[in-house]
């Protein structure tokens, strides 16, 4: 796609927002439910992913693990902004690679040790572009990307989190006791 068919495409949305703002505002959602064993189907819109435990937590490995799946989101998200920005900006991306890796100490999840932070202490996201741009240039699309790159920016500035816990009736279960 070139920066003119990008343009062209977003034009009329943005200028939707801009003259509507409320129209911007969209709920997007996740429903998962709980499996066999300890596990959760996620239905995404390419079908049910069943996740489970880490290995580290005591998983056998033959299901996704959720930790992987935000690291996934977060270079599905970033690879996505990379490639709009770069189109924006009318930069040639032969090739591009993103990486993403997390360290996270168990012993805080399995409640080893009230001392240790429950999720990913440090995560790196690293691109390799292929592309004859500039160091300046490079750095810009870096940069443009972590801007407007949602999970990354979700991730580096939390939401407000609301929980709630719904009773499923007999009624909406369908199960009997």
């Amino acid at each position: 796609m070139k920066a003119e068919e990008l343009r062209a495409i977003q034009k009329p949305v943005k200028d939707r927002y801009r003259s509507e703002p409320e129209t911007a505002l969209f709920t997007l959602k996740a429903e998962g439910k709980v499996g066999q064993g300890i596990t959760c189907n996620v239905r995404t819109r390419n079908g049910v992913v069943e996740a489970g435990l880490h290995r580290g937590t005591g998983g056998d490995g033959t299901k996704v693990c959720s930790g992987d799946m935000l690291l996934e989101a977060l270079v599905a998200c970033a690879g996505v902004t990379l490639a709009a920005v770069a189109t924006s900006m009318g930069v040639t991306l032969r090739d591009a690679v993103i990486r993403a890796e997390g360290d996270i100490d168990f012993r805080g999840t399995l409640g080893v040790s009230r001392d240790v932070q429950v999720g990913f202490r440090k995560i790196r996201l690293t691109f390799e572009l292929g592309t004859n741009a500039p160091s300046e240039t490079r750095a810009k699309l870096i940069s443009l990307t972590e801007r407007y790159c949602v999970v990354y920016q979700t991730l580096l500035h939390s939401p407000q989190f609301e929980l709630s816990d719904r009773n499923r009736t007999e009624e909406t279960t369908g199960i009997s006791t």
